[in-house]
């Protein structure tokens, strides 16, 4: 479907782990589709967050946190990260006002300078964590040794500062194209990816120790009744049963928790109430296992 006038484009989001990109993605849609969590590495798979307005549509990609592979999921996140340079309009290089850059900005950076026609935007996230007079600095830091930057935003994805701004200027800058998606569609994956992950930001937010690296989610079964109450049955897996036994948690009051949470989130996805079982399983070391990467939902050609 074409409009005259209306603009479309896809907007790949990278950058090193934590620095906000799962949370602009969400505050940009207005819901959560991207998980959240203050472990490094929640970003598992590319996932399009899709923008809507009656004069444009953006497709934005986000995408895993760059880092250090030590294994071959890690392999296998860096590759997707980086393919979206790729398939993208535009470029936003996202990076923590907090924190000096280094090493991991430097070689994403390095990576930049190979793309020569996308436009690429530095955004300065989690402004609201630094003193207004060492702003400055840090986007200077960023200027040294980069790419020609299109356009340099400070922003918080946390508090909306000066996102509706960059959202003005990155569809100014877009071409006129069709819209892709549904004008009610929020991201291109099906729910029940979308649940699998509401599941795992759980076990993510609650559990410690080398837990949260190991675990996936695989949703077994869906189905729903004549009342409309939808049943869902996850798996969660980890790699040793050590870890199981944290996740299950002390008479089971973990896995109980991880599920009242989960719960919440998943009805407010769904707009209906839900009834969800979860076990736990072990799948000794399932992250260097590429029969295992695939089967739990991460594409083949890309590890």
């Amino acid at each position: 479907m074409t409009n005259p006038g209306f603009k479309s484009g896809f907007v790949a989001i990278i950058g090193r782990p934590n620095v906000g990109k799962s949370t602009l993605l969400n505050r940009i849609v207005g819901e959560k589709i991207a998980i959240m969590s203050n472990k490094a590495q929640t970003t598992r798979n590319k996932i399009q967050g899709i923008y809507t307005t009656n004069e444009a549509q953006v497709v934005f990609i986000d995408t895993p946190g760059v880092h250090k592979p030590q294994n071959s999921l890690g392999d296998y996140m860096v590759k997707s990260a980086f393919s979206a340079l790729h398939e993208a309009d535009a470029i936003w290089f996202v990076v923590d006002a907090s924190q000096k850059r280094g090493g991991g900005d430097n070689y994403i950076i390095d990576r930049l300078k190979e793309v020569t026609k996308t436009p690429i935007y530095l955004l300065v996230n989690k402004v609201d964590l630094l003193p207004k007079e060492e702003l400055f600095e840090v986007i200077q830091s960023y200027q040294e040794d980069a790419p020609a930057w299109k356009e340099i935003f400070p922003i918080s994805a946390t508090e909306g500062d000066n996102v509706p701004e960059l959202l003005e200027t990155v569809i100014g800058d877009l071409d006129e194209g069709p819209q892709y998606f549904d004008s009610d569609q929020l991201t291109d994956h099906p729910e029940r990816f979308v649940i699998s992950e509401l599941i795992r930001e759980k076990v993510l937010q609650l559990t410690k120790q080398e837990v949260p690296h190991s675990v996936a989610v695989v949703i077994d079964k869906i189905s729903s009744d004549d009342d409309g109450l939808v049943s869902i049955q996850a798996s969660i897996i980890v790699e040793r049963a050590s870890q199981k036994n944290i996740v299950i948690g002390k008479q089971g009051r973990m896995i109980k928790e991880i599920g009242t949470r989960a719960r919440k989130d998943i009805e407010r996805l769904l707009g209906s109430k839900i009834f969800l079982e979860t076990w736990v399983k072990v799948e000794e070391r399932w992250r260097d296992r590429p029969q295992a990467l695939q089967s739990f939902g991460y594409r083949k050609d890309d590890f």
